[in-house]
């Protein structure tokens, strides 16, 4: 006789790669990437992981050249920690607005948030530029295995099978609230809403403006974020 109920496969899969919400995952990295349309800009750049799925999950391997390393035991996803770049400028209202010292700001609210304080505390005086700096937090990594719950904004974009994607970063905290908290006192986090924290693709006469993306990702790296004009012509940190 013929079965109808236990057909292998089919339903709906979980996806391997984090989607926008309220999240909860640790940090498998931090770094910084330069920004091709603003000299001298960079996004902190966040590659994260979040829980066990259970063995039933099949991650992403966690380097494909080397399948003998395994797969991620969670969905993963590259996550910037701010929708703009951290760049020097001054503000149309005379603000000066220093790069290095948002990036200390942000570097120190990731400590925070994962009990890494003292580690900031070890590097005083230690490194000429922000680039070392950052470079040493990945390095030492005092952040691993430490779970943070985030509200995790998106951009739509198309990838190259014509499937949604999203450029994934944190929303601008807002009213008391915050994008990214310890997991442990996540009280205060910000309530994921689609309308405030998806931005739609915009196409023009049918043609798609953006359309990135890989489905694999390379050794070392979660996701293409793709950066694009789009992207360029939404910059107004009302930086000169």
């Amino acid at each position: 006789m013929i079965s109808t109920t236990k057909i292998p496969g089919g339903g709906s899969s979980t996806p391997k790669v984090l989607q926008p919400g309220n999240i909860q995952c640790s940090i498998n990295s931090v770094t910084l990437e330069k920004v091709p349309y603003k000299e001298g800009a960079y996004h902190m750049a966040l590659q994260v992981e979040g829980p066990d799925m259970g063995p039933e999950f099949e991650g992403f391997y966690i380097d494909k050249d080397q399948p003998s390393l395994g797969r991620y035991a969670g969905q993963i996803g590259k996550v910037r920690l701010t929708e703009w770049p951290f760049a020097d400028g001054t503000t149309k209202s005379g603000i000066v607005i220093s790069r290095d010292m948002e990036v200390l700001k942000a570097l120190r609210n990731l400590c925070v948030e994962t009990n890494s304080a003292a580690w900031l505390e070890s590097q005083d005086n230690q490194h000429d530029t922000i680039e070392s700096l950052v470079e040493q937090f990945n390095s030492d990594k005092p952040f691993k295995g430490k779970m943070l719950s985030m509200c995790v904004a998106g951009r739509e974009y198309l990838n190259k099978a014509g499937y949604i994607n999203y450029d994934l970063y944190l929303p601008k905290a807002v009213k008391g609230t915050f994008s990214y908290k310890s997991a442990d006192n996540d009280d205060k986090l910000m309530i994921f809403n689609d309308e405030e924290h998806i931005k739609k693709a915009k196409t023009d006469g049918g043609t798609t403006v953006e359309s990135f993306g890989k489905s694999e990702p390379a050794a070392g790296m979660m996701v293409d974020v793709p950066t694009t004009t789009i992207i360029a012509s939404d910059f107004n940190l009302d930086l000169d």
